[in-house]
């Protein structure tokens, strides 16, 4: 039987150990950061050459010019010409799904007129170019090609230009393929630090972008962080995680599989169920058992599920969600009779999962909702990735001559109990000579 934690919430120190098991921090490598931060100066001070000096060196990839960085829009084609017609016709359907639950949340500009004539309102626009990384190599996902990119394309971003690594040269048929279905603009084989730098900066090459979205190791997370405020950033991803609600009455296998689904990620993924039937807990367990020795990750496994994960007796149902609130999980199974009466008291969650026959893995690929979820307790105060990431909103103020005088009179007030006379002469005048 898989090594995991067995909690109880029952249990003197509980609390404590729970949030023991939650906590992560996901930059925090002093050594990490220092590289980073050479990466990064490197880059802006020399561009294309540190770029190549970086992917000969980190990459194995000799490269003779800059040039040489980008992959034309006529081998994304080939690609997509090339994957096995099952394949083709997947990435075509999620591509379908993805866009249309996008479509729904497109911000539109809004304004109103008040008595006087003064108008009110918001602007909508799209930013003009995104970066968006993708893992390369061996860890390559062309779904998170086609959550990052899809809803950009809906927003109406100008330029979407792809980074990804190809260590050895090797390229990722799907991952390009999945670019061509997405409609990405350009794409260049560069990948890490160097990559978010190149992004950000730009350089001979590669455009300077506005905001950099997308997965990435530590080195890429911790350059993220680092260019913040340069360009915007998605967030600062930490490993991925499920937490599974369950009355019991699940079929066991569903939801060790269910576990394994994020456990398989990586080591330090997280795994957790809550459930108040301690026989159906056991029964979980060894449905565990059974099914690991056929999961070709199954070091992985066992390894997060040993650190990370943990089987949680809880009182009842009502425990459960005031656990799952404190817990803010990146994916919320709830696997009960009427789980929308559950899901009305969840407050922090990156997606939910409603029912028994609702699978996390489905929203990690076609159900239409983005992969790109909030980790490490941040389901708190942040959402999932969407349309609205890709837009910014400006405010729209019209004065009439009538609501400059209003609205001149209460600023000046304000603004000279400030201290701020020219505010206050610059809200007076256009009212002053009427």
């Amino acid at each position: 039987m898989p090594e995991i934690n067995r909690l109880d919430t029952r249990d003197e120190g509980f609390a404590a150990r729970l949030d023991a098991l939650l906590a992560w921090e996901s930059v925090a490598d002093e050594g990490v950061n220092a590289i980073v931060h050479e990466i990064l100066a490197a880059v802006r001070a020399s561009g294309d050459a540190a770029l190549l000096q970086y992917t000969a060196r980190f990459d194995r990839l000799e490269l003779a010019s800059g040039a040489e960085l980008e992959i034309s829009q006529a081998r994304l084609q080939q690609a997509l010409e090339s994957v096995p017609e099952v394949q083709r016709d997947a990435l075509h359907t999620a591509a379908a799904r993805i866009r249309a639950y996008a479509e729904h949340q497109r911000l539109e500009s809004w304004s109103y007129t008040e008595a006087d004539g003064t108008v009110l309102g918001q602007q909508i626009s799209p930013l003009d170019r995104v970066g968006l990384y993708v893992p390369g190599g061996k860890a390559a996902y062309p779904s998170s090609v086609l959550m990052n990119a899809v809803p950009a394309k809906v927003a109406g971003v100008g330029e979407l230009v792809m980074v990804v690594p190809t260590p050895g040269g090797e390229v990722n048929e799907l991952v390009l393929a999945a670019a061509a279905v997405a409609g990405v603009d350009r794409v260049f084989r560069v990948g890490g630090a160097q990559a978010v730098a190149a992004l950000a900066y730009g350089t001979g090459t590669v455009p300077a972008v506005d905001k950099i979205v997308g997965p990435g190791n530590i080195y890429v997370a911790a350059a993220k962080r680092e260019v913040f405020g340069v360009v915007g950033i998605d967030m600062i991803a930490g490993p991925s995680e499920i937490l599974v609600v369950c009355d019991g009455q699940t079929d066991p296998h569903w939801i060790a599989v269910d576990l394994f689904s994020q456990a398989e990620h990586d080591e330090d993924a997280q795994a957790i169920l809550l459930c108040p039937n301690a026989d159906y807990i056991e029964r979980v367990a060894a449905a565990m058992d059974e099914l690991l020795a056929e999961m070709p990750r199954a070091d992985i496994i066992r390894t997060s599920l040993r650190t990370r994960g943990a089987l949680i007796r809880v009182r009842d149902l009502d425990e459960a969600v005031t656990l799952a609130n404190h817990i803010a999980p990146e994916h919320l199974e709830l696997s009960v009779d009427e789980p929308e009466r559950l899901a009305e008291r969840i407050h922090h969650a990156g997606a939910m999962f409603l029912g028994r026959y609702t699978a996390e893995a489905l929203g990690d690929y076609c159900a239409g909702p983005n992969h790109v979820l909030p980790t490490s307790r941040t389901a708190r105060f942040a959402s999932p990735l969407g349309v609205y990431d890709f837009q910014k909103r400006a405010s729209i103020i019209q004065c009439s001559a009538q609501g400059s005088r209003t609205l001149g009179a209460t600023a000046s007030v304000l603004a000279r109990g400030e201290g701020l006379v020219a505010h206050a002469c610059s809200a007076e005048y256009r009212g002053a000579g009427e």
